[in-house]
């Protein structure tokens, strides 16, 4: 993985997944001929007969894009006078209903849902926070923080702050503002004042002066920051993700090297949380759903590529050893082939 990572020269004139359009690389596309009324009677013969008809159900719900499938789900509101949430949620169970309920849920609210989540409960699940405001766009941060105003009444910004401290919740703070430049104009000479700002504020300096890299970090554009990251190699002579995780420990140093990667490659940071979600004994399916989902209308094509050059494996055939049942099959169609 270091290899990956360290390849400066693999990213800089890579599109970057925080511009791409909907659709562009994903695996689900629009249904052409796309008929609501249908798919909702085909759903509410596949769930109301003797056994969910697991297939069909399948089909339509990883057939259609998201768009799609909301019309899909006021089809079936009208037709049964029930939602298909509900009637999903009474006939299926377990992961193959999580990635269900996924594959219907807006994606905006699905982002907001996992958030949500993360801050539920005793102790705030820092894992999920860190992925999802790393990897999303202005548009996708500012587009869940309207979902959370709207469902709890109350700012998301506000509740952040209660539930994360210190440096790396004046780092996350910052991403959950959605507020990033998005310009794509490169200035050379900021690129190497900021890799000088944050040599001297680390690998320079006894103690760590977090604010630097804080700043730098997670408020320049993608492209201001890819030259960034060269410069920085030039002035200290290791990757700026080296030194952040030399420098810095915990939280922080999760949260600031995950956007270092997807500063470089959004598809690699999330082949690598696929990798791990199905490495050793067990799988963490709320991440390969959150993954799975999440990514398949916006470079899921992309990931799969990345998964097969980092681990010469395709993330097929890792689905296939990993997961069983009417889930493994919904999780593969979402995935849309081998490589």
């Amino acid at each position: 993985m270091a290899s990956l990572w360290d390849d400066l020269e693999d990213f800089v004139d890579s599109p970057s997944s925080f511009l791409v359009n909907t659709g562009d690389r994903g695996t689900i596309q629009p249904k052409a001929d796309f008929d609501p009324e249908a798919d909702a009677a085909a759903l509410k013969d596949a769930i109301e007969g003797v056994g969910t008809k697991e297939k069909i159900v399948t089909e339509i719900l990883t057939g259609r894009s998201s768009v799609q499938r909301l019309f899909i789900c006021e089809a079936y509101q009208n037709a049964t006078g029930r939602t298909l949430l509900e009637d999903l949620k009474g006939d299926t169970d377990g992961d193959y209903q999580n990635v269900l309920v996924a594959l219907i849920t807006p994606p905006e609210e699905y982002d907001c849902h996992e958030v949500m989540r993360a801050m539920k409960g005793a102790g705030t699940k820092e894992s999920i926070l860190i992925e999802i405001f790393a990897s999303r766009s202005n548009l996708q941060i500012q587009a869940l923080a309207d979902v959370y105003l709207k469902e709890t009444e109350k700012k998301l910004h506000l509740d952040l702050k209660d539930e994360v401290s210190g440096d790396f919740g004046k780092a996350l703070l910052l991403l959950a503002e959605g507020q990033r430049d998005e310009s794509s104009i490169v200035d050379v000479d900021l690129a190497r004042a900021d890799a000088q700002a944050i040599y001297i504020a680390g690998e320079k300096k006894l103690g760590t002066d977090e604010t630097t890299f804080i700043e730098i970090i997670c408020q320049r554009s993608i492209s201001q920051l890819r030259q960034t990251l060269i410069e920085y190699k030039h002035v200290s002579g290791k990757t700026l993700q080296e030194s952040i995780e030399g420098e810095m420990s915990g939280d922080l140093k999760e949260l600031l090297v995950a956007v270092v990667k997807c500063v470089k490659s959004v598809p690699a940071y999330f082949a690598e949380l696929l990798y791990k979600s199905m490495k050793g004994c067990g799988t963490d399916e709320a991440t390969l759903n959150r993954i799975m989902v999440s990514r398949s209308e916006i470079d899921l094509l992309d990931i799969r590529a990345k998964f097969k050059k980092l681990y010469d494996n395709s993330l097929l055939s890792a689905i296939e050893s990993e997961l069983s049942g009417d889930y493994a099959e919904c999780v593969k169609a979402i995935c849309g082939g081998d490589d």
